[in-house]
């Protein structure tokens, strides 16, 4: 079984993907970590972001250690939003993904084009999103717990601006599928909306 969540940035879409492998025992990729890996690799080897050429050089894994907290940091999360509407990237990761989804048994993926480009024939598709409000505030909290120096304001414009990036994108834009099931996480904790997303994915599969 491929279970597809798609959404915006700190929708809840990571915790909501890791919740369903665990509950039904599939293997889960983060496909957003692969577009930030480029991304701390273009700065690290002082690469130009505007260069679709030196993105797409950026996309080797070799030397990534995906556990670096780095990865999760708005520069670098700032740049891959930036770097993923390069189809040269794009092409770059694409067949890692689907390759991941593809595998015996199934998998969970969770992203912004799971369900309409990288796993189209997913049994289950989520399309999870919040307002930008909300998302923001999330984000702002996990930075202060990172210890990370945050200011609300800055962290809801670049919310926007990543939603209106990934939104209008000529390369696979963040769009709901026609077969997404939408779970709004606005009034939800992670708890309900986990048990959201399971109760949906049943309804899909049974």
């Amino acid at each position: 079984m491929i279970i597809a969540v798609d959404g915006p940035a700190a929708s809840g879409k990571g915790t909501i993907a890791k919740a369903l492998a665990r509950h039904y025992g599939l293997p889960h990729m983060d496909t957003g970590l692969l577009y930030r890996a480029v991304a701390l690799n273009l700065l690290q080897w002082h690469g130009d972001p505007e260069s679709e050429f030196a993105a797409a050089r950026a996309c080797d894994f070799s030397q990534v250690d995906f556990d670096d907290p780095e990865l999760k940091t708005e520069a670098v999360g700032g740049i891959a939003s930036r770097i993923s509407a390069y189809p040269l990237v794009r092409q770059a990761l694409v067949e890692r993904q689907r390759a991941f989804a593809a595998q015996e048994g199934g998998a969970v993926l969770d992203g912004r084009d799971i369900g309409t480009v990288i796993a189209p024939e997913a049994e289950a598709k989520l399309f999870v999103t919040a307002a930008p409000e909300v998302r923001a505030r999330r984000r702002f909290d996990e930075l202060v717990r990172m210890g990370r120096p945050a200011h609300y304001e800055d962290v809801l414009a670049d919310i926007r601006a990543r939603d209106d990036r990934d939104s209008h994108r000529a390369a696979a834009p963040l769009v709901q599928a026609e077969d997404a099931v939408r779970i709004d996480t606005s009034d939800m904790d992670a708890e309900a909306a986990i048990a959201a997303a399971i109760e949906a994915v049943e309804e899909r599969v049974r």
